[in-house]
């Protein structure tokens, strides 16, 4: 624990120069990107221009966007929670600079997209905070983060995708069903996004 606690904190500005120098090899494996998180914690302050927050759902702003990923931090109230998720095939990283999430990771027994069917099992929970970031694993992607009530404070986490993508799979574990959504963007770079209706 000792020299993670050491890490000097960087702006966003900062961090986002030194993650557009990766090379496309580094986006393909998950080993560089979670050293790069664990070694650069982003300055929380600096985040401020990207924060929005809705009582209804967590918000997802995006921050940086390059052919080859995008970065975006997702804003979550007490108790917030994502639906059970893929990610089509990217690589994910997440850090929290602010507060605290549980990472919930599930195994896909079995899962037909065009009947929309599945059978899924949970395998582990994991919690990330400032010191403690975490990748998704490309061999079972299937997650997903809720900020528990018991830890009573609002949360930011940091998302880097490789590649950008526009729609996932989405699971309910409960009800054996599955389908894909589309994202969409609460803020682009620190402005709300124009309403396409």
């Amino acid at each position: 624990m000792g020299s993670q606690a050491v890490s000097k904190q960087v702006s966003i500005a900062d961090f986002v120069t030194e993650l557009r120098k990766f090379p496309t090899s580094a986006f393909e494996r998950t080993d560089q990107i979670i050293s790069f998180l664990e070694s650069t914690p982003v300055a929380p302050d600096s985040l401020q221009p990207y924060l929005t927050w809705d009582r209804q759902h967590y918000t997802r702003n995006l921050i940086d966007k390059t052919p080859l990923y995008e970065l975006i931090a997702i804003c979550w109230e007490v108790g917030q929670v994502s639906s059970v998720h893929n990610h089509r095939d990217q690589n994910c990283w997440m850090a929290v600079p602010i507060g605290r999430l549980l990472v919930e990771n599930y195994r896909v027994l079995h899962q037909s997209i065009d009947e929309g069917k599945c059978e899924l099992k949970p395998t582990d929970t994991v919690e990330m905070n400032p010191t403690h970031p975490c990748a998704v694993d490309p061999l079972e992607p299937v997650h997903r983060v809720y900020n528990p009530r018991d830890f009573n404070q609002r949360a930011v986490s940091l998302h880097v995708y490789s590649r950008p993508f526009d729609s996932c799979m989405v699971y309910s574990p409960e009800q054996g069903t599955c389908g894909e959504i589309k994202l969409h963007y609460t803020t682009e770079y620190g402005k709300p996004r124009k309403s396409s209706h």
